[in-house]
Order: C-alpha cells, then sequence, then structure tokens
C-alpha cells in the first residue's frame, strides 16, 4: 500500500516509465500489432487455400503429428477444446481431416488429416510464404522465432496455476 500523500502518488505513477511511454514502445503493442500485420499479409494466400488462419495452422500441427488428441492438439496450439472443435468439424466437413473416438479411452477424440488434407498442406508449402516479407535474413528469422517463443513462454509461466 502506498502510504504517501495522493500527490505524491499520483507524481510518482506519473514519472514511471509506463505512464509517460508513447504507444508504439509498448512491447505488448508492438507484438500485437505484428499479429495484426501477419493477418492480413496471409489472408490472399489463405484466401486462395479457402482456409482461415487456425483452420491453416491446424493442417499445419496435424501434418507433423497426425493421429493427436483434440485436447493434444488444443495445447499445441493454445486454444481450448470449445474453440477448436468447431473449428475440426468445419475442417471435416471440407474433407481434410477425420475425427475418430479412441477406441481404448471414447472420452478421447483422434484427429487424423485425410489424404486431401495432406494435399492441402503440400500445396500450401509449395505456394507464397511470408519470409521475404518478414524483411529478416536467414539468421534473423530463426532468432527472432526463438525469441517471440522465449517471451511468450515466460510469459505462460508467469501466471498463476489454474
Amino acid at each position: 500500500m502506498d502510504t504517501r500523500e495522493p500527490a505524491a502518488a499520483t507524481a510518482a505513477a506519473a514519472a514511471s516509465p509506463a505512464a509517460t511511454m508513447p504507444l508504439a514502445d509498448y512491447l505488448c503493442f508492438a507484438i500485437y500489432s505484428a499479429n495484426l500485420a501477419f493477418g492480413k499479409a496471409y489472408k490472399p494466400i489463405l484466401d486462395e487455400l479457402g482456409l482461415t488462419y487456425t483452420q491453416y495452422i491446424t493442417i499445419v500441427a496435424l501434418s507433423e503429428q497426425d493421429g493427436q488428441t483434440v485436447s493434444g492438439l488444443g495445447d499445441k496450439l493454445f486454444l481450448e477444446s470449445n474453440t477448436l472443435t468447431p473449428i475440426l468439424k468445419k475442417l471435416e466437413a471440407m474433407g481434410y481431416l477425420t475425427r475418430q473416438r479412441a477406441a481404448a479411452d471414447e472420452r478421447q477424440v483422434i484427429v487424423r488429416l485425410t489424404e486431401q488434407g495432406q494435399n492441402l498442406r503440400r500445396q500450401a508449402a509449395e505456394g507464397k510464404n511470408l519470409f521475404q516479407a518478414c524483411g529478416l535474413s536467414a539468421e534473423e528469422f530463426p532468432a527472432m522465432q526463438k525469441s517471440v517463443v522465449t517471451l511468450r513462454d515466460n510469459l505462460l509461466k508467469s501466471l498463476p496455476p489454474k
């Protein structure tokens, strides 16, 4: 608890860096706005494929490891099952994946890419990508990706346990 007079506490807050820092200098805003820019840059690529970004990363995650549970896939994509399930249903209706209850535990649903889904992933990999649009060198690109992952992981570690 701040025991200073209200005017002194207000002055201290105003002097803190966050109180005077312009929005453009906030790391969280830089990440947020970069995410929006990625979305805009990916849109024409994904429109060609007939996918949303979330559908696309679901296909990519399944192409890395097929036969995942919905919960495992959700963990990998940082999505709750109530968000992921409608995406999976839509991709299944499009013919890109199958969902099937696990024989060993019927509470688990196993998700697999169909041949059509595997072909879509290959088509996406052969098409345009955003490597050049990022304007990073071949050395900077993986370093940036690793830094962002470290930032994300540190933020998640800082959260109180569920």
